[in-house]
């Protein structure tokens, strides 16, 4: 059973695997930045956006160096700028702590920001070629529909007894690309499997959220350095000056931006 599951997601993989830049190029560095730009963000727009950003940071320490204006700007169009802060920090954490070189444990990735089990687990499968479990929804998709088809509300324990057991040990990171992109298949054809998971939530509105209404404060802070809060609220009307205010604190707290006598940047 477990053979002939492995050979048919191996088989698939092999006749209709999908190329990106960030599978081509593997570094540690490369795999660390492709991980966290895929966060909540599809490959298509990622792999754009990998190759612009490793064209300007092309390593830890030139990420390391490099102002948060200009990586901030980079990472636009990528959403949840957080990731862009996060990224910075753990390039300066790996130059000052790890003598620029990444370490290829999960417990130790999960220490740093921004980075829970999923992403630690799949950044050591994917630079260094070891086994590891984790899930994201193209591999949940295809354990419910392999060994769940029938079966509602299922918990992700559940299929990771099945994952761990199902493993390639051989070539963990082609084995997890070629489940993601069997699972990428599966969502044309079979777009109803993820709700079957017990952990399956509808994602809410973008349009009008405190997510959209940050990126516009950065992206206007981007494009324009310092801008008085008073130019900002008439720049970005939609926003009562409350919430603008509440957003922009909240914004400094995180470590983007400065706010100094009322005057708006980007931290340094």
């Amino acid at each position: 059973m477990i053979a002939h599951f492995q050979n048919i997601i191996h088989n698939f993989y092999k006749q209709y695997g999908r190329k990106f830049p960030f599978r081509t190029e593997i570094t540690p560095y490369n795999v660390l930045v492709s991980e966290v730009m895929l966060q909540q963000t599809q490959t298509g727009r990622v792999a754009e956006k990998f190759l612009q950003f490793i064209e300007e940071f092309p390593d830890f320490i030139a990420l390391s160096n490099a102002p948060l204006n200009k990586v901030l700007k980079r990472w636009q169009g990528l959403g949840y700028n957080r990731r862009a802060i996060a990224l910075k920090k753990i390039a300066e954490v790996v130059i000052d702590d790890y003598n620029g070189i990444l370490p290829d444990s999960v417990e130790i990735l999960k220490t740093f920001p921004q980075i829970g089990h999923n992403t630690a687990s799949s950044i050591v499968a994917f630079a260094f070629n070891k086994p590891t479990v984790f899930i994201e929804t193209n591999i949940r998709r295809v354990y419910l529909y392999f060994f769940f088809y029938s079966k509602n509300a299922v918990n992700d324990k559940e299929i990771i007894s099945i994952l761990e057991k199902t493993i390639d040990y051989n070539n963990p990171r082609q084995w997890y690309y070629a489940l993601m992109d069997y699972g990428v298949m599966l969502k044309k054809t079979h777009p109803e499997l993820n709700k079957k998971s017990a952990h399956y939530r509808k994602q809410s509105s973008f349009k009008g959220s405190n997510r959209q209404i940050r990126g516009e404060i950065l992206r206007v802070l981007i494009k324009n350095e310092a801008v008085n809060i008073s130019d900002l609220e008439t720049r970005i009307p939609t926003v009562d000056s409350k919430k603008l205010r509440r957003i922009l604190a909240q914004l400094e707290n995180e470590g983007f931006i400065k706010i100094r006598k009322n005057v708006v940047d980007i931290a340094d």
